[in-house]
């Protein structure tokens, strides 16, 4: 009988983490969260100050049953779950729900999934952190309040179905402002004047100068404002001399960036990878909770990915400038160790930023046992913080000013004299080298032409992923853990849509955002969310009490909600019309959002339920279109039609038939029908149903037959390829006898 219980969140990590302690410890899974509000009612008693009541999730009753009955066996149970307030706040419910006295507790917390950092966490345990606990609390309960107390609200002046959140509307509302900000913008007219020059015996190459001064008058970006003013200029450059005034050479370095935390991390892989905030952040999950990579268990190849801290631990400073010295050369090691600070407002600085768990683990070396996702992101992590531990890149700066009667062009070029950190962290894409020919002071060049260009200022550009998480890290708004989820819910609601990578805003986002505005300023704007989290922090250094803050917020937010109940009238979305006629029922078609893009429904909605898909350009997509594909039922033709939510499929044009078929594009451009599932006879491991085999873009796989109330998925490995072995041509020794 095990003595000891570690209860971890996911079956992740209770399988890498119970290979690292062997067979004294029994490591279970609580699958996540076993406790929340409930979700029938609000579930917090605000006149008995701001009392929870907790339930077991249904989901949870099997869980909580078999870990009581394993807690009831040990002498000490440790509580392993993450190193963060929703964490503790798990830990916390576990204690309550399993009803577990505080002597047979322990908490244990780790960074990372390495048999060095569990086996000191076991050596190290301490007592939950009610701090922690309550700071997460106090934010569950204000969520809750803000949800289940203005949703209503929304459902009934509104539409049904909608909600509102802290974090999510005031997400909303900085889209909605940004849109707002576009639609006012006025562009202003400005000119440049470039001159394109070479020297006068052709050697080296042409490059571009641009005017930068008359005089001591200097011509900044809006300087030159009308065709005229540059016409003049032109006019006086006639037959000018272009001689170099004067050239200057200098160095200049470029560090490299901070490590990541998981803002930056989710920016990154935005821009970099192409990935969402959720992908990435359930990839990284996966890295952080163990990969099997050839040795005798799981390992976690990254530390936690939820932090807001660019701390590193000493020891592995240490260990990355022994490994850079050993891959690179003592020169790219820089004179001192790297500290980073984060500029993000209420940053955890006890956490550690994200980093790989040693340097030593190569990402190629470890590439096949990475699916291309993990390997993708698992690359950018590694090659992002061994850079950071590495020296100063270096350039050379050349500027010349080249002079034309009284104007003053300048051009500078710059090439990369040591690489240092951009060995391994690859930036061509923020700067790129560009180099000037030899020049000397004094110097007759030839002009080949002069380049005026007419400009007009443009906008703020609208938010993409990666600059709205970037936005609202800046203004305090969240914590790492929210961003994803927040993005999602926004998407979700169709208060927002994603028009190749940028957001917009939907019709019923905007009158959602104004009525919010309109009658609880108080709540959704910047300043009160950043300061919650400046209060949340308070709670977790026990120096202010939840109830407390929660009623410094409820008292003049209840007012308020009074007050809309009262005044606020019903809203109307109104439609953006179209020119399309319905082909059913002859009515006008509206321009519609959902969270897949745009479509054309019917006006006549519900009576008539006509939807017509519009393409990325926002043009009408011609459907059905014949293919030459027949059915495998009837022996008619397929006709490929685009779903409600943007999903192609092949269905029988014989209308008795119905029958419908999912397909693949080949090579050609031409569609493929699916193969159907086939049946295989295993059971599933989870919940009985029988496994089907599916084929996928990664090769055959299984998936339960009972999807999705079991998502149960395995892939099919590849088989080996038979080695042939060259048969020996060396006949065998004969034994010789004994003499």
């Amino acid at each position: 009988m095990s003595k000891y219980l570690v209860i971890v969140e996911s079956p992740a990590k209770e399988k890498t983490i119970s290979k690292i302690l062997g067979k004294d410890f029994e490591v279970k899974s609580s699958y996540g969260h076993i406790r929340d509000l409930p979700k029938s009612k609000l579930g917090i008693d605000v006149e008995n100050n701001f009392e929870p009541t907790y339930t077991n999730m249904p989901k949870a009753k099997k869980v909580i049953a078999a870990l009581k009955k394993e807690a009831d066996k040990a002498d000490v149970v440790y509580l392993a779950t993450d190193f963060d307030r929703e964490g503790e706040a798990i830990a916390w419910h576990l204690k309550e729900a399993l009803k577990l006295p505080d002597s047979k507790i322990s908490r244990i917390t780790f960074h990372e999934i390495t048999p060095e950092a569990i086996l000191d966490a076991v050596k190290h345990p301490r007592s939950l952190d009610m701090g922690l606990v309550n700071s997460q609390q106090a934010r569950r309960v204000l969520d809750r309040l803000v949800g289940y107390k203005i949703s209503p609200l929304l459902w009934k002046k509104i539409k049904i179905g909608l909600s509102a959140g802290r974090v999510q509307s005031v997400a909303v509302m900085i889209i909605c402002d940004r849109e707002e900000e576009i639609k006012k913008f006025i562009p202003v007219e400005y000119w440049s004047i470039e001159a394109e020059l070479a020297k006068l015996n052709k050697e080296g190459w042409s490059f571009k100068a641009t005017l930068a001064s008359k005089g001591e008058v200097k011509f900044e970006k809006l300087s030159i404002k009308t065709k005229e003013e540059t016409d003049s200029i032109l006019s006086d450059l006639k037959e000018a001399k272009y001689i170099v005034h004067t050239v200057e050479s200098k160095q200049r370095k470029r560090s490299p960036y901070a490590p990541y935390t998981t803002s930056t991390l989710q920016q990154d892989a935005s821009r970099r990878l192409g990935f969402s905030p959720s992908r990435t952040m359930a990839i990284a999950q996966k890295l952080y909770e163990g990969i099997h990579i050839g040795g005798s268990s799981e390992v976690g190849l990254i530390t936690y990915m939820r932090t807001d801290s660019l701390n590193i631990a000493k020891s592995v400073q240490s260990e990355s400038v022994k490994f850079i010295e050993a891959s690179y050369g003592k020169k790219f090691i820089p004179r001192t160790i790297r500290i980073y600070k984060t500029k993000s407002k209420n940053a955890q600085e006890a956490h550690e930023a994200i980093r790989p768990t040693s340097p030593k683990r190569i990402p190629s070396e470890i590439k096949q046992y990475l699916t291309p996702e993990e390997f993708k992101l698992y690359d950018l992590i590694w090659k992002r913080f061994t850079a950071s531990q590495m020296s100063d890149a270096l350039y050379n700066i050349i500027t010349a000013e080249i002079s034309a009667k009284d104007y003053m062009f300048r051009a500078s070029g710059s090439s990369l004299i040591f690489d240092g950190f951009m060995k391994v962290y690859n930036i061509d894409d923020d700067e790129k080298d560009s180099k000037l020919p030899p020049l000397t002071e004094n110097e007759l060049l030839n002009l080949l032409q002069i380049i005026p260009q007419q400009h007009f200022t443009e906008p703020s550009p609208r938010y993409n992923e990666a600059s709205l998480i970037k936005a609202l890290e800046e203004h305090g708004i969240g914590r790492p853990s929210t961003y994803a989820p927040t993005i999602k819910t926004i998407l979700d609601r169709v208060y927002v849509r994603l028009d190749g990578k940028k957001f917009i805003p939907t019709n019923l986002g905007i009158v959602v955002n104004d009525v919010l505005k309109n009658h609880f300023s108080n709540i959704v704007n910047v300043e009160f969310t950043a300061n919650v989290e400046e209060k949340l922090d308070d709670i977790a250094e026990d120096k202010a009490q939840w109830q407390n803050v929660l009623k410094a917020f409820y008292i003049p937010f209840d007012k308020h909600l009074s007050e809309a109940e009262k005044n606020l009238q019903r809203q109307k979305i109104q439609p953006q019309m179209s020119d399309e006629i319905c082909p059913n029922c002859g009515r006008p078609m509206a321009i519609r959002d959902s969270r897949n893009g745009q479509f054309l429904g019917c006006l006549g909605y519900p009576e008539c339920k006509t939807t017509l898909s519009l393409g990325k350009d926002g043009k009408k997509i011609e459907c059905p279109q014949e293919t030459d594909i027949k059915c495998d039922k009837c022996g008619s033709i397929l006709l490929k039609k685009v779903g409600f939510r943007g999903k192609q499929y092949l269905v029988c044009k014989n209308e008795e038939c119905k029958t419908t078929y999912n397909y693949n594009i080949d090579k050609n451009g031409n569609p493929v029908i699916k193969p159907a599932p086939q049946h295989t006879g295993i059971k599933c491991d989870k919940c009985g149903s029988e496994m089907l085999k599916r084929i996928g873009k990664r090769g055959p796989f299984l998936t339960c037959s009972a999807f999705p109330k079991c998502r149960n998925l395995q892939w099919i490995p590849k088989a080996p390829k038979e080695k042939t072995i060259a048969k020996s041509k060396k006949t065998p020794k004969k034994k010789t006898e004994s003499k």
